[in-house]
């Protein structure tokens, strides 16, 4: 009866666990990370060397990180690990912004009636409640960075910069204050930038309204008296039709004049088809024909109010829709705006900060109804009036507030502006000439914001917020004084922004020396201000940073927002960006496409915590590897099933080299670097085609971090850990470090190869698997396997993978890598590649031979092989069969390959399970072959 060799195998020893449990682990790793001070020392240790700064864009501090902002924060520190890691001293400085509507909005909601200070005053508690909050949330998915002094909008001296940056715009006379047409939000009672404006698909109600043409208008263009003849226009918004003042044309278009039995209406000829379609016009006289520039000067009868419309040329007017007649509310729009400032029109705007019309629009009965709800009654009112041509659905995009959701309307109003044209050339060249955009096609999206951006809104009328630091003098005059915003900026440096409404204007004024009777207001800067000047108020005054940052990273909304208030605050400041790569993310999204926000109405859990709970941090940040961030990127909790098989995999491939590197160092001889070096001469083709394979792992984990690549990263190790290493290597070399004696030379070649790749494999994932990495790191330096490279080489427990650096292609911290055969046919990666399409040959032939009931496992097998290629003649026998994994192997060359299968004869050795001539000839252990029994003996001399 066979003896149970079991205890005389080297089978890999561990502690650590196949059962990742990174719920419960990963905490543990972030409390010695804190109590290290790792990101301290991190720094430290990189003293000296090329700085790289990645500036964090701050997010909003009001509600939980959502996997959008998940996302980004393990995207930046991928960065930040991966350039430290590349030898670079790479500082983190995280940031909040602090102020704002998405704060205020839920103060105000949840407690009514409060004076501007008490909403402040609460405003900062929620925003520090929730910098609390997400700091640690920020900090469980491992994201390094200084943590105990990251930068915050609301901060006093943060403050105070905003202002001394608001001097310098007074200065160059960018600052204006003017009457005109802006995003209102009537939920939130503020103006907007357009930053603060996202689109929603909605159906609006359309009409085709007459204004009529009094006789004495027609006899001036030479058209009949007899029927009433009307302009014929088109608008998706009723509402603002008593805001009109005229009517727009294109001057050197075609118009016709399209008559029915009752009346005729002058429309564009390129849009007669349409206009017929939509209104079922029967026109039945012949079209009389007009150019636009005959209309023009023509005075039409409003619809309903007693006064006229004059029509204007415009070069705005558009065939694409409606009747080529556009309406014009100088009140509520940007174009209509700008035509009736150059037509010396007024501009009439009856409708209130909450959006419901005033006593002067002129219709007593919609006094105080909100506008969107008038659509019907004026819809109605065109019907009594005979003034209805058609009415239809109108499905479209239209802006809404992005707090509030509500749909935002254009109203004229006083506000404050910044001139962009002033700006708009010169932040273009940068655009072009100072910035590399990852992905290439951001450069184009935001050259095409900042070309058709109007001058920046920058006054809010809200209370949480940097003030407007504008005065007015007894008459009623804005004053803007650089020095007076200084001395203010001075005072709120030392006392924070409250005094803005703690202090009366009389106190306040004796304090910046403004004469008596100045008095101030209330409203607040924009906050795409207070994050846009982050690059004067953080990387110039830090000093760890600089200005400016090598990296932006953020979410592609921000083309519009922070990348873009940051460039214009940048070339006004400094006159030039204030970035030199700026790198763009996708935004989050359900695998039907639809957006993942914080704001968002999406059912399932978004909450980042929520997965980090269920699957740990490295499995949030494996996801962030695994996709192409340029693009939108797809998550469902069905991907984490999938990224759970691929993370095992990696974790199996770390444990599997851990346990056979388990007497890594006993066998290593302590350290000795002769004796580690020794091995190397029986390494066989397996042993260093592997490592020229971790060669190309290293030199493209390298190229692809340095590109911020990260998807090319994982693809890169997964393949590396799942078929070079798992399916292949591993595999392959499993009898020798399982059955060889604990010493052998081929067995030591083997540990000194694994350690070379557990080594490179461990710092490689470090910046992605930032717990796994260290996990496995601290394993191997307990079991004192070490982490320079030299085996054996002392390491303490405390010692972090994060403190290392990537490894080189080549020669790396003053040692020699194992000798590399040639490339070409010769080399290893040609050899091996031969071997494996051969192995496919046998793999057939065993399979056959299994289902005919000839063998019943692979080791069972006898295999002749008829070689076709030069590398079986090369490569020794037992080698070949180590590769292929059968008993019992003859090999002969052909010109074609081929191979049989019979059962062999030998016995089967009962420690190594292979079937071998020389079981049975001991008289000791007979049911051993030849390499089990000197083994075994060896160890039973060792015994005694």
């Amino acid at each position: 009866m066979s003896q149970n060799y079991k205890d005389t195998l080297n089978l890999p020893r561990t502690d650590f666990p196949m059962k990742a449990n990174l719920p419960a682990r990963e905490p543990e790793l972030l409390k010695q990370w804190e109590e290290t001070r790792l990101y301290q020392q991190i720094q430290k240790s990189r003293q000296g060397r090329e700085l790289f700064v990645l500036h964090d864009g701050p997010p909003f501090a009001n509600g939980d990180v959502h996997m959008g902002t998940a996302l980004n924060k393990i995207l930046k520190d991928f960065v930040v690990k991966s350039q430290t890691m590349l030898g670079k001293r790479a500082p983190y400085i995280p940031g909040w912004d602090c102020h704002g509507l998405p704060i205020e909005y839920k103060v105000v909601k949840e407690s009514r009636a409060l004076s501007p200070l008490e909403v402040r005053k609460k405003c900062e508690a929620f925003a520090r409640n929730f910098i609390n909050i997400q700091r640690e949330q920020f900090r469980r998915l491992g994201v390094f960075g200084d943590w105990e002094n990251p930068y915050l909008t609301m901060d006093p001296k943060y403050e105070a910069e905003i202002l001394r940056a608001f001097a310098v715009f007074v200065e160059q006379g960018l600052v204006y204050q003017a009457q005109k047409p802006v995003f209102w939000s009537t939920g939130a009672q503020t103006a907007l930038a357009e930053a603060e404006v996202e689109y929603q698909e909605r159906d609006d109600t359309a009409v085709y309204v007459r204004f009529p043409l009094p006789h004495d208008q027609l006899l001036k263009i030479g058209l009949p008296t007899d029927k009433p003849v009307s302009v014929a226009i088109w608008t998706t918004t009723p509402w603002t039709l008593p805001a009109n003042l005229a009517i727009a044309v294109d001057r050197d278009a075609d118009y016709e004049v399209l008559g029915n039995e009752k009346e005729r209406v002058i429309i564009a000829r390129k849009l007669h088809e349409q206009f017929i379609q939509h209104t079922g016009f029967v026109p039945l006289e012949e079209r009389t024909s007009l150019l636009g520039n005959q209309l023009v000067g023509l005075q039409a009868q409003h619809p309903f109010l007693n006064r006229h419309s004059i029509i204007l040329a415009a070069d705005f007017v558009t065939m694409d829709s409606g009747t080529g007649a556009v309406h014009i509310a100088p009140g509520h729009g940007e174009d209509d705006y700008w035509l009736g400032r150059a037509n010396d029109l007024g501009i009439l705007s009856p409708v209130d900060d909450h959006g419901r019309f005033t006593e002067e629009a002129g219709l007593p009965n919609l006094t105080g109804k909100y506008v969107f709800d008038a659509n019907r009654d004026i819809v109605q009112l065109l019907k009594e009036r005979g003034m209805l041509l058609a009415v239809q659905n109108f499905h479209h995009s239209y802006p809404y507030c992005w707090r509030s959701k509500t749909p935002i309307i254009f109203r004229n109003v006083e506000q404050f502006f910044i001139r962009i044209d002033v700006l708009r050339d010169k932040a273009l060249e940068a655009i072009h000439k100072e910035v590399k955009w990852i992905p290439a096609w951001g450069e184009n999206r935001i050259a095409g914001t900042v070309e058709s951006r109007p001058d920046w809104v920058i006054s809010r009328q809200r209370s949480w917020g940097v003030p407007l630091p504008v005065f007015y003098s007894k008459d009623g005059d804005a004053i803007l004084d650089a020095e007076v915003i200084r001395k203010l900026a001075d005072l709120v440096a030392e006392r924070g922004s409250n005094i803005w409404f703690e202090l009366d204007d009389a106190t306040l004024a004796r304090e910046l020396g403004l004469p008596p009777g100045t008095t101030k207001r209330n409203d607040t800067i924009d906050v795409w201000i207070d994050s846009g000047v982050s690059h004067k108020a953080v990387c110039a005054l830090h000093p760890e940073l600089r200005d400016p940052a090598d990296m932006y990273l953020e979410a592609t909304d921000q083309h519009r927002g922070w990348f873009q208030s940051s460039l214009l605050t940048s070339v006004a400041l400094n006159n030039r960006a204030p970035y030199k790569t700026c790198v763009t993310h996708g935004f989050v999204v359900d695998l039907d496409g639809k957006k993942i926000s914080k704001s968002g109405t999406y059912e399932k859990p978004t909450a980042a915590d929520h997965f980090v709970g269920q699957n740990g941090a490295d499995l949030l940040r494996l996801w962030a590897s695994s996709i192409d961030y340029t693009s939108d990127v797809p998550f469902s909790e069905e991907m984490f099933t999938r990224l759970g098989d691929t993370y095992r995999r990696i974790r199996n491939t770390l444990r599997i080299l851990l346990g056979n590197l388990h007497d890594f160092a006993a066998v290593a001889g302590g350290g000795d670097p002769g004796r580690a070096a020794s091995p190397m001469r029986a390494t066989t083709l397996i042993d260093r085609w592997v490592l020229e394979r971790l060669e190309h792992v290293i030199r493209d984990c390298r190229l692809a971090y340095e590109s911020f690549e990260f998807h090319k990263v994982y693809h890169t190790l997964n393949q590396f850990c799942a078929v070079d290493l798992s399916s292949l290597y591993v595999d392959i070399t499993k009898d020798r470090m399982y059955c060889d004696a604990a010493d052998s030379p081929r067995r030591h070649a083997t540990q000194v190869v694994m350690h070379e790749i557990f080594n490179a494999l461990c710092r490689l994932l470090a910046p992605i698997l930032a717990f796994t990495a260290e996990e496995a790191w601290r394993h191997s330096a307990v079991a004192g396997i070490g982490d320079a490279g030299q085996p054996g080489s002392p390491t303490p427990a405390t010692t972090s993978v994060h403190l290392q650096e990537f490894p080189e292609p080549e020669d790396r911290d003053g040692r020699t890598r194992p000798q590399r055969a040639p490339r070409g046919e010769g080399a290893p990666s040609a050899q091996v590649a031969e071997l494996l399409r051969l192995r496919g040959v046998i793999a057939q032939a065993i399979e056959r031979a299994r289902q005919e009931k000839l063998i019943g496992n692979t080791l069972e097998a006898r295999v002749v092989l008829y070689s076709d290629s030069g590398v079986t003649e090369e490569v020794g026998q037992e080698e070949l069969e180590e590769f292929f994994i059968v008993s019992d192997l003859t090999v002969h060359q052909a010109k074609e390959a081929s191979a049989s299968v019979t059962k062999t004869p030998y016995a089967k050795c009962a420690r190594c399970w292979r079937h071998r001539s020389t079981v049975g000839m001991s008289t000791a252990h007979p049911d051993l072959c030849d390499r089990c029994e000197s083994v075994v003996t060896a160890l039973e001399k060792t015994a005694r």
